[in-house]
């Protein structure tokens, strides 16, 4: 289980203070929805590690991460932006998220980009994708991560649905084989409807089951 367990945190100078309570089992995917600015991506970085809370846990199967640096959490994160390098091949920028040694051509890095429907693209340089090939890079490299807590902030931004319908349908396949506790932060009602099976809001700074 990870725990977000009465989590604060307050940006310094801001006027807002944001209070979190979650909870997600694993194989589970819970949707996250909010105005913008209501504090969505701001949860998903006091999870990450980006951003430390003044007070309250977080833990995953009873032990806290917070101690934990970025890099070491047990954490996969698709940022809204796809964060990918232009000037290195489609392959480079997902081998990058698997650790050192991992070639562009890896068998499970041609094979993940397969999986985005993008066969072919490992030696395309990044610079020549669309925006929506981009995204489709970036979630391949999160998914291959495999690491335990998967966060996604709008995932399927610039896919159109004879694109991103299949691309669900594996993800959600995904989470429940790998049993992996997911967080998905999206403003598209079709996107919570086949993926969540719970869903909070955040309003007034403090995040609230539907």
């Amino acid at each position: 289980m990870l725990e977000i367990d009465s989590i604060n945190f307050r940006y310094p100078g801001g006027d807002t203070s944001f209070h979190f309570d979650m909870s997600i089992r694993p194989g589970e995917i819970v949707g996250l929805t909010g105005a913008s600015g209501s504090g969505k991506s701001t949860l998903l970085d006091l999870v990450a590690g980006f951003l430390a809370p003044s007070t309250g846990d977080i833990q995953l199967a009873g032990r806290s991460i917070l101690d934990l640096p970025p890099e070491s959490r047990p954490v996969s994160i698709l940022f809204q932006n796809d964060n990918l390098f232009d000037h290195i091949s489609a392959g480079a920028n997902v081998a990058l998220g698997l650790g050192k040694g991992v070639r562009a051509d890896a068998p499970q890095i041609v094979d993940g980009l397969e999986q985005m429907g993008l066969e072919g693209f490992a030696h395309r340089r990044a610079s020549t994708l669309s925006g929506g090939q981009k995204q489709r890079v970036a979630l391949a490299r999160t998914l291959l991560r495999n690491r335990p807590v998967l966060l996604l902030d709008e995932p399927f931004t610039g896919l159109d649905e004879e694109t991103a319908g299949p691309i669900r349908t594996m993800l959600a396949e995904l989470v429940r084989a790998q049993q992996w506790h997911t967080i998905l932060v999206s403003h598209q009602r079709e996107e919570m409807e086949a993926l969540a099976d719970r869903t909070y809001t955040i309003t007034d700074g403090r995040t609230r089951p539907l």
